[in-house]
C-alpha cells in the first residue's frame, strides 16, 4: 500500500496547506457575504453540452483538457473545468431567471487535464462570483472591488496588480475582428498552426496564444480602442471611474481579451510576479449572452474566478490557531471524570485535548508538545470534591477551581504573551 500516491496533478490539503486553503475560502465567502452574495453549489460534473457549448468546440480546454466520459446510462458527463458555465446551467434549470438579480458566490473543485506545475493542477479549486441581471457598469464595478476587498482581507493586495480592458459592445467587436484579420493575414506564413486556424474562426483568440513567434507578430496588433463605438466607450469610461472614485488601483492592459462571443464589455485580472509564470491569481468579466446559450432569455452578468492554490500561496501568515486547554486525569479511576470535562468544555466552545494513556508526566510532556495554553489536573481526590487543579502552563501557576466555575477560569487566562 506504501506504493500507492496521489494521482499525478493532483495532491493532498493537510495541516499548513489545509489551513491556508480554508482561510482563503472563508475570507471569501465572509466578503462576499458583505456584498450581498450568496452561497451555491452545484455538482462536480455536468452534462458535456454545458462545457463545450459554452467554452467553444474549438477551445483548448474542450479539445484538450477536459476529464470527459461516457457514463453506465450513455450519457457523456464532464468534470467541471471552470465555475461560470455550471452557475448558469442552475441559473435556468432552477427557474431563476425571472428572479433577477441574482448574486453568486461559488468555492469548490474545478478538473482540467493539463502539466501539472507550480500552482497548477489537474484537480484544482477556485472560488468566484457571479452577479446576474444588471447591466449597469455599477455592477462591474462592484464585482471588482469585491475582490479587491478579499484580497486586502487576506493581505496580499499590495502583491498584485488590477489590469483592465474593454471588450467592446458587438459593433466594436466586429470592427476589431475585421482590424485584426486585416493585420494577422499579412503574417499568415508566420503563424502557428493553432493560430492560422483560429485567423478565419475566431481571430480575438490569437492574441492568447502562447506561441512565441505568434506572441512577436500579436505585440504590433491593433487595439480595440480605436474601434469602440461611443456607447461601448461610454461604459468603459464608467467602469475606470467607478474604480477610481472607490479608490482601487488599476492599469489599462489592451492585450486582455476573452475569446468567445458572450464576452463583452469589462475584462480583468489581478496578476501578481510572485508567482512565476503563474500571474493571473483572479480574473474575470461581463459575458452578456452566456445564459442565452444555456437555454435562458437574453440575461446580463459579470463575475470572476480565482485559484484558491495560487492565493494561498501568496498568503504570508496566518491568525494562530487557538492553543488548547489538556485535560490530563491524575490516575485511571479519575480518567471517566476527566472524559466528562473534556466534554464539557468543548460544548462551551472551548478548544480542548486529553490523551488516552500515559501517567501524569508523560500527558503533561504531551500537553506542552501540543502548545497547550493550560492544564486541567483532575484526581480522584479532587474529582469526589467538585474541584480541578488548573495549571498555566506558560506563567507555571497552579490554582485550585471548582468544577462549576472551570470554564470561566480559562476564558479568564491572561493572552499567552502577556504571561510569557
Amino acid at each position: 500500500m506504501s506504493s500507492l500516491q496521489p494521482v499525478r496533478g493532483t495532491r493532498d490539503l493537510i495541516g499548513d496547506e489545509q489551513r491556508r486553503h480554508r482561510h482563503v475560502i472563508d475570507t471569501a465567502r465572509h466578503v462576499s457575504g458583505l456584498y450581498g452574495f450568496d452561497e451555491w453549489s452545484t455538482p462536480i460534473f455536468e452534462e458535456t453540452r454545458v462545457f463545450s457549448r459554452t467554452l467553444g468546440e474549438t477551445s483548448d480546454v474542450v479539445t484538450k483538457e477536459m476529464y470527459t466520459f461516457t457514463d453506465r446510462g450513455g450519457d457523456s458527463v464532464t468534470l467541471r473545468p471552470e465555475g461560470t458555465a455550471a452557475v448558469c446551467r442552475a441559473l435556468v434549470s432552477n427557474g431563476l431567471t425571472q428572479s433577477l438579480p441574482q448574486k453568486v458566490f461559488y468555492a469548490g473543485p474545478m478538473f482540467r487535464y493539463e502539466r501539472p506545475q507550480k500552482g497548477r493542477y489537474r484537480q484544482f479549486h477556485q472560488i468566484g462570483l457571479e452577479l446576474i441581471g444588471p447591466a449597469e457598469p455599477l455592477a462591474d464595478a462592484e464585482v471588482i472591488a469585491c475582490g479587491w476587498q478579499i484580497l486586502e482581507s487576506l493581505g496580499i493586495a499590495k502583491s498584485v496588480v488590477l489590469e483592465l480592458n474593454t471588450l467592446g459592445d458587438m459593433d466594436s467587436r466586429n470592427a476589431y475582428r475585421a482590424a485584426l484579420v486585416e493585420y494577422f493575414t499579412r503574417f499568415t506564413s508566420d503563424l502557428s498552426d493553432d493560430s492560422k486556424a483560429r485567423l478565419e474562426r475566431n481571430p480575438l483568440r490569437i492574441l492568447d496564444s502562447k506561441d512565441e513567434g505568434d506572441r512577436r507578430i500579436v505585440a504590433d496588433a491593433p487595439t480595440i480602442a480605436a474601434h469602440l463605438t461611443p456607447l461601448a466607450e461610454g461604459f468603459y469610461d464608467a467602469v475606470r471611474n467607478a474604480l477610481t472614485g472607490l479608490g482601487i488601483p488599476f492599469v489599462e492592459n489592451p492585450r486582455i481579451v476573452r475569446g468567445l462571443d458572450y464576452y463583452n464589455h469589462t475584462a480583468f485580472e489581478f496578476v501578481t510576479t510572485e508567482l512565476g509564470a503563474q500571474g493571473t491569481v483572479m480574473g474575470g468579466g461581463r459575458y452578456d449572452g452566456l445564459v442565452k446559450q444555456m437555454g435562458g432569455p437574453e440575461t446580463p452578468a459579470v463575475g470572476w474566478a480565482a485559484g484558491i492554490e495560487r492565493l494561498a500561496m501568496l498568503v504570508t501568515a496566518l491568525a494562530a490557531e487557538a492553543a488548547p486547554i489538556a485535560v490530563i486525569p491524575a490516575g485511571d479511576e479519575a480518567e471517566a471524570a476527566a472524559f466528562g470535562i473534556l466534554q464539557r468544555l468543548r460544548q462551551a466552545g472551548i478548544r480542548s485535548e486529553m490523551s488516552y494513556r500515559g501517567n501524569l508526566r508523560r500527558r503533561m510532556e504531551r500537553a506542552n508538545k501540543q502548545g497547550a495554553r493550560a492544564a486541567v489536573i483532575l484526581g480522584t481526590e479532587d474529582a469526589a470534591r467538585g474541584v480541578v487543579q488548573l495549571k498555566d502552563l506558560v506563567s507555571g501557576a497552579q490554582t485550585e477551581v471548582a468544577l462549576d466555575a472551570l470554564v470561566a477560569a480559562i476564558r479568564a487566562l491572561p493572552p499567552a504573551e502577556a504571561g510569557a
